[in-house]
């Protein structure tokens, strides 16, 4: 019995030292535990913050790309906007310039018809006369009582006729001149505004 009070109080003895033992791992596993989750929160919070940057970073390259996207279309649209404004006012201007040129050919062929018209009637006046001084010249030579007086009245006429013509001719000659000048005028001035507007359009 005596052997088994001694093994009682080393047991006794025993207990407390495992219990300190126990009580050492049990620290030691808390420690490690901390330890692990320290490292688990300290990687947690590296993996945070890489993760937020590259956000941010995707974030500011987007915004970035958007606003050259939006000054790209920006500028195409304003361009597009400016070419169909110069070709409207292109057309307005060739429709202009058009309705100028016909407006320039009726101004024209109003004036050749008029001239013409005139002229006609002077060239219709001038043979009326003509005849005229003919009949007359005939009813002479028809009351001619000489050869001598015939002669007379002959060459009267022809220096006569011959005189006229030339001034007939003369005045007509400057007004088909005239005529020519103001049919052209109209089409010349088209011509000018053309040669204008080329002249702007090349500087």
């Amino acid at each position: 019995m005596a052997t088994t009070t001694k093994t009682a109080a080393a047991a006794k003895k025993a207990t407390p030292a495992k219990k300190t033992a126990a009580k050492t791992a049990q620290k030691k596993t808390v420690t490690k535990k901390a330890a692990v989750k320290s490292a688990a929160t300290s990687k947690g919070t590296i993996m945070t913050n890489a993760a937020e940057k590259a956000q941010d970073s995707v974030k500011k390259t987007a915004e970035a790309a958007t606003e050259r996207a939006k000054e790209m279309f920006g500028d195409i649209n304003e361009r597009a906007k400016t070419a169909v404004e110069k070709g409207t006012e292109v057309a307005r201007e060739i429709g202009e310039f058009n309705k100028g040129n016909v407006e320039a050919m009726v101004t024209s062929a109003r004036i050749a018809a008029e001239g013409t018209g005139e002229i006609a009637r002077e060239a219709a006046e001038f043979g009326r006369q003509r005849f005229e001084t003919m009949t007359g010249t005939i009813k002479q030579v028809a009351a001619v009582k000489s050869p001598t007086e015939f002669f007379q009245i002959q060459n009267d006429y022809a220096k006569s006729a011959f005189e006229s013509m030339v001034q007939e001719g003369s005045k007509m000659s400057e007004a088909w001149l005239k005529l020519a000048g103001e049919v052209a005028e109209p089409i010349s001035n088209r011509f000018a505004v053309a040669a204008d507007k080329v002249k702007k359009a090349a500087a």
